[in-house]
């Protein structure tokens, strides 16, 4: 049996990340510089972006480790950035995810949900940067990659989308009915 280190793994990953951008080295260098680098969608990786409301209402709670522990266990481990600074979440799937779900993606768009792919680069942050910055500002790891080319499956995250819908709509007849 090989073991891996997670510096292996970690290194596995990022090496796997990069490779997603035309000129790795730049992407890279905008690592080291800004802690963050704007990465191509589409091709080795799609990223759903799912608003801090309806994860925060999956989860039952707006504590942020909780809400980033809650989506380490139903997504099973698949990675998740956070943006602190808008409050939304980018589960990165498989590159096909916006093609291949498409008529799911329209649906979500209700929901301020959108399946990112082709044509669009998503910021991100280095992988060290798994907490959430102070003020509420940049984005992390809410759910760090475990391995390289390991992603969120798409009925995991469908699955997330629809229970915070669900709930969400229910704090509003709550609230409504108050």
């Amino acid at each position: 049996m090989t073991v891996h280190l997670a510096a292996d793994r970690r290194l596995a990953v990022e090496h796997w990340l990069l490779s997603a951008h035309s000129c790795p080295s730049r992407a890279r260098e905008e690592w080291q510089e800004h802690g963050i680098a704007l990465l191509p969608l589409g091709t080795l990786f799609s990223a759903v972006r799912i608003p801090g409301r309806l994860v925060s209402a999956a989860a039952e709670t707006a504590d942020p480790q909780e809400t980033d522990a809650f989506l380490d266990e139903v997504l099973d481990g698949g990675p998740v950035i956070c943006d602190a600074y808008g409050l939304r979440y980018y589960a990165l799937v498989p590159g096909s995810v916006p093609v291949t779900w498409r008529a799911a993606a329209e649906d979500w768009r209700a929901q301020e949900v959108d399946c990112l792919g082709r044509g669009t680069y998503l910021g991100v942050p280095r992988l060290d940067v798994v907490d959430q910055p102070a003020y509420g500002a940049g984005s992390y790891w809410a759910v760090p990659m475990p391995s390289a080319a390991v992603l969120c499956a798409p009925l995991s995250v469908a699955r997330l989308i629809a229970a915070g819908a669900h709930r969400a709509a229910g704090e509003v007849e709550e609230l409504r009915s108050q």
